[in-house]
């Protein structure tokens, strides 16, 4: 504990104090402030901003905490630095140097969801933050184990882990347990988690059992492998920064990058199979297999990217178009007279989030055929949401003379109505007629993409070149602003002490004329 606060940077102990102070917490020489006035008898508490301080000091009031919470606290918060610095070092570097297996590692760190979905309040209590080993050491690992938890809903409104399935690389099981929750349970989730109350009956293991046996697994810089892993670290309440997480090293060959497949839709795009059937509850240990099997699979193709089936969508949701965005001033009957065809009104269900003074409905067309041409019917401009999907924008006025907008949405991808336009097509066109189209279709794609492939390249390799400069422009005012940094505060600290003359100087001043008189 001591040797990691002897070898923190500034901001890190800044920070930690900072956090000290707002907890309230005390060591054995008190409060930031009354350590100060201790420890300090020039300045005191008079210079309580820890930014102005040196190492020296904040190191020196973080080892006056001997209470074993307040030692547990620092340890996490300290040990979770370490880990974030390793890993935003090993973010930084070029992929291409490290092993395959690394290379994942990289690509999980390197996503622009990863900073946001595993930065985990690891100081709350009963949390455990891993020991990454020695940088070069960590650097060269290569052994990962994979795993996949099962939630139960619990009365407070939290989710507690009821089941757990670890694998190592040869599929071999290291962990499988079911684990009593530590709450009340609102929803055993039985049709996803597979689980009931009767299962748990005679069941005595913790979760603290089971973060004592991931520290374990974990130990020596070993990866930690899984389908969307952050949310079994969260139920786990186990900070590990060494991840591959196969929601976000494979990607669609489409659409904005924060759109992630399933853990199913990649089994059955990259490895051939489901891991389950449509309906039927999770299996633990199917799922902690299949987030393995892919990332070998992925490290054995050897590929950038892999182009991923679209997930598939059901025939009756096909016959739908959704509605989103209807201003509440709107009578779902006005809608008749924007939409096209024959259809029925279906209220969608109110998200979490609240959507203020809009509405959404969903329009039910007899099949899929009716829903397409009632999309290519109504005007509006041609668009795509957040999830790449089509949708269009249109502009309406009521009979009251309102005018508004509203979105019509599709309910999948093109590339997913095609795929249900084509099953209904298969028994009507032969088979290679429909493959020499697409091989027509693909080869006038490439041949368009082709054209200007030399001049993206072109442009590519003028950003990288800009990005050097910046990086050195910024390297070189981070060093400027350091050294501003340290000429204020010895500025603040002349202040002081003159201050502190002047004051001295006064009083002797009037002291002589006091003798005088």
């Amino acid at each position: 504990m001591d040797e990691l606060i002897d070898t923190a940077e500034k901001k890190v102990l800044v920070d930690i104090v900072k956090m000290v102070q707002k907890r309230g917490m005390k060591g054995t020489k008190g409060d930031w402030k009354e350590f100060l006035n201790s420890y300090d008898k020039k300045f005191g508490s008079s210079l309580s901003d820890p930014a102005r301080r040196s190492n020296d000091v904040l190191a020196s009031f973080l080892k006056t905490f001997d209470k074993e919470n307040d030692l547990k606290f620092l340890a996490n918060v300290m040990q979770c630095c370490s880990n974030r610095k390793l890993v935003d070092e090993l973010a930084k570097r070029n992929p291409d140097k490290e092993t395959p297996v690394q290379r994942l590692v990289c690509l999980t760190l390197q996503h622009p969801q990863y900073a946001l979905e595993y930065a985990f309040p690891s100081y709350e209590e009963g949390w455990v933050v891993t020991k990454l080993c020695k940088k070069s050491k960590v650097r060269r690992s290569d052994d990962m184990v994979a795993i996949d938890c099962e939630m139960v809903e619990c009365v407070d409104g939290t989710e507690a882990l009821v089941k757990i399935c670890v694998v190592d690389r040869n599929l071999e099981v290291k962990l499988d347990k079911l684990v009593k929750p530590n709450k009340g349970v609102a929803n055993y989730r039985t049709e996803i988690t597979g689980i009931t109350d009767a299962d748990l009956d005679g069941v005595t293991c913790s979760l603290a059992d089971i973060q004592k046996s991931m520290k374990k697994l974990l130990s020596n810089g070993t990866i930690l492998v899984g389908h969307s892993v952050n949310n079994d670290l969260k139920v786990l309440k186990v900070d590990h920064a060494w991840v591959i997480d196969t929601s976000l090293i494979f990607k669609y060959s489409d659409g904005p990058t924060f759109r992630r497949p399933s853990l199913n839709n990649l089994c059955k795009s990259v490895l051939g199979y489901e891991v389950r059937q449509k309906g039927a509850p999770h299996n633990c240990l199917d799922d902690a297999c299949a987030a393995m099997k892919l990332v070998l699979a992925k490290i054995d193709l050897q590929v950038a990217n892999i182009s991923i089936i679209d997930e598939d969508v059901p025939e009756t949701n096909m016959a739908k178009l959704l509605l989103h965005r209807i201003p509440v001033h709107m009578p779902s009957e006005e809608l008749h007279k924007i939409m096209p065809g024959n259809f029925t009104i279906e209220v969608k269900q109110p998200s979490k989030k609240p959507q203020g003074d809009k509405y959404s409905v969903y329009v039910v067309y007899k099949n899929s055929q009716e829903a397409q041409q009632a999309y290519e019917d109504v005007k509006g401009n041609q668009e795509k949401d957040s999830y790449g999907r089509p949708q269009k924008l249109v502009t309406f006025q009521l009979s009251t003379g309102i005018v508004g907008n509203l979105y019509v949405r599709k309910m999948a991808h093109d590339d997913s109505v095609q795929q249900v336009s084509s099953k209904k097509r298969a028994l009507q066109v032969e088979e290679n007629s429909v493959m020499s189209k697409k091989l027509i279709t693909e080869r006038t794609i490439l041949k368009e993409n082709l054209a200007d492939s030399k001049q993206l390249c072109d442009h590519l390799k003028e950003i990288e070149s800009l990005k050097e400069q910046l990086k050195q422009t910024s390297d070189q005012c981070s060093d400027h602003l350091e050294e501003i940094e340290r000429l204020k505060q010895e500025l603040g600290n002349r202040d002081f002490e003159i201050s502190v003359l002047n004051k001295m100087v006064s009083k002797l001043q009037k002291d002589k004329k006091l003798k005088k008189k």
